[in-house]
């Protein structure tokens, strides 16, 4: 497992001083990101071959939310090449090796050129060294959508919500979901089906639904066609194991 150490920084942390779901999503792509860099596999690797690895789902189980200045160690490995599609899990523990977090997530190469999915080489699939599958309860990666919800503002993609491939970052579409959350929903589990790629000055159709223990945010264009389901569930109401 490629791993890397930290504490937990003021500017990442909640009213309650403790780490923001948003944070530890990007503690995750930063850890796979330094992973990619190390084994010369990273950003001008892809971009000289016109790929790029978008991610296609998350699934987020989170123990415990770390506090201001607690030391942490991020860690993440892919378990399975299958075609086009790369498997990764993810960990943050804490300094006594418990977990706080962990995720599974599924990613697939594209051709830049021309937008479909393209064989990962010979080369990267030998950079990366496979490893046990991660012990935690796996969800199906697709997201049922209620059918009894509310539709919001649209908000238009600015700058600031893209990263170095130019579409919106994966952790900008949680964010915009995790808006419509109640104050006092505390987020035991993230689920993201990302559906298509967004870019600047595309225009987010919000729509919300769910209960009192699990909502669900769609970013949809003006013809209802997704770009990322959300599904966050309240950490009372996800079991965890250790």
């Amino acid at each position: 497992m490629y791993t890397f150490d930290s504490r937990v920084r003021y500017s990442e942390t909640d009213s309650e001083g403790k780490l923001t779901l948003s944070s530890l999503l990007n503690y995750f792509q930063d850890c796979s990101t330094f992973q990619s860099e190390e084994l010369g596999m990273g950003i001008s690797y892809l971009r000289e071959r016109h790929l790029v690895w978008v991610l296609s789902s998350w699934q987020i189980v989170v123990d415990r939310y770390p506090g201001l200045c607690e030391k942490v160690q991020t860690g993440t490995f892919p378990y399975a090449f299958k075609g086009f599609l790369g498997y990764r899990n993810f960990t943050m523990t804490d300094s006594e090796g418990a977990y706080l977090a962990r995720a599974n997530s599924l990613w697939t190469l594209l051709c830049t050129d021309t937008e479909k999915p393209a064989m990962p080489p010979k080369e990267m699939i030998e950079a990366y060294a496979l490893e046990e599958k991660l012990d935690m309860d796996y969800a199906p990666r697709k997201i049922q959508i209620p059918g009894e919800g509310v539709h919001k503002e649209p908000i238009v993609v600015k700058k600031h919500n893209l990263d170095t491939n130019h579409h919106v970052n994966n952790g900008q579409y949680v964010d915009i979901a995790m808006e419509y959350l109640p104050e006092d929903f505390t987020v035991g589990q993230l689920r993201a089906e990302y559906k298509k790629q967004a870019f600047l000055d595309d225009i987010f159709y919000p729509y919300v639904a769910g209960e009192e223990n699990k909502i669900v945010v769609v970013l949809a264009d003006a013809d209802d066609r997704p770009y990322v389901c959300v599904e966050f569930q309240r950490k009372e109401s996800v079991g965890h194991r250790c």
